[in-house]
């Protein structure tokens, strides 16, 4: 297991992005598996919406766990889940599900500093000691911060740039592996972020997004696409589901 989190870790590596196309079960990451990936990572919104579940932790966490089970057993390569915020309202909390999540398999975790509950987004004293927690289990942590989800896309600036970068540091103190800031599309931000941050920076892909070589040049170390291939396979299915319906009409 100590391998594949070394493995899952070199992975990582800014001008040589570490691509992942989310999966969300067993069966789709040994899809993703066949077709190359290097590594495979689930994503919260299609983890949940896959059993039917709505995304923000409404998933159980037992059957998350399950799942990150089956997923470790059906692939030969580190597998990461998006745990959202941890699962827990304190740090302690946080770190004994990575505990479990590491026992499980898993390689690496995604973690967020939104606060579900309240709104907003943790202070980021609060969210590096759930980091912390987490991060101690030996896992490699990815810090999610949703400051350019939270912020109005005409307030993508320097200052926001200069606000996660702030939050960057302290999660590189407190133990993360890397840094995701989904929804950030603007090139010169992302540049700016990646020449200064004091982690590898994750991107999520969209398609208002650079593309993956562009992203590249710019220094981006993992390139993820969060829920966008589970919904690409469902809009697949629900177009031929209608074709076959209402055919019977």
């Amino acid at each position: 297991m100590t391998d594949m989190i070394a493995q899952f870790a070199e992975l990582h590596q800014p001008g040589k992005p570490l691509i992942l196309y989310n999966i969300w079960d067993a069966g789709s990451a040994q899809v993703a598996a066949r077709a190359g990936a290097k590594a495979v990572a689930t994503g919260s919104l299609s983890v949940a919406g896959a059993q039917g579940f709505e995304d923000g932790e409404k998933l159980p966490f037992d059957f998350a766990l399950a799942n990150a089970k089956h997923i470790v057993s059906a692939v030969d390569v580190p597998v990461t889940i998006d745990l959202e915020t941890g699962y827990g309202d304190d740090a302690s909390a946080v770190g004994a599900n990575a505990r479990l999540m590491k026992e499980a398999g898993v390689a690496g975790l995604n973690l967020e500093d939104q606060d579900l509950s309240a709104g907003g987004l943790r202070d980021v004293s609060v969210q590096s000691q759930r980091i912390k927690a987490a991060a101690d289990s030996g896992l490699f942590i990815n810090a999610r911060t949703d400051l350019f989800i939270q912020t109005p896309l005409p307030d993508h600036d320097d200052a926001l740039a200069h606000k996660a970068l702030e939050r960057c540091q302290a999660y590189a103190d407190a133990g993360a592996g890397s840094f995701f800031i989904p929804f950030a599309a603007d090139e010169k931000l992302i540049g700016d972020i990646c020449d200064i941050a004091a982690l590898p920076v994750n991107i999520m892909r969209m398609p208002d997004s650079p593309s993956i070589s562009r992203l590249a040049e710019l220094g981006v170390a993992r390139i993820s696409y969060g829920p966008g291939p589970w919904m690409a396979a469902m809009a697949a299915f629900e177009a031929e589901a209608v074709k076959i319906y209402g055919n019977q009409r």
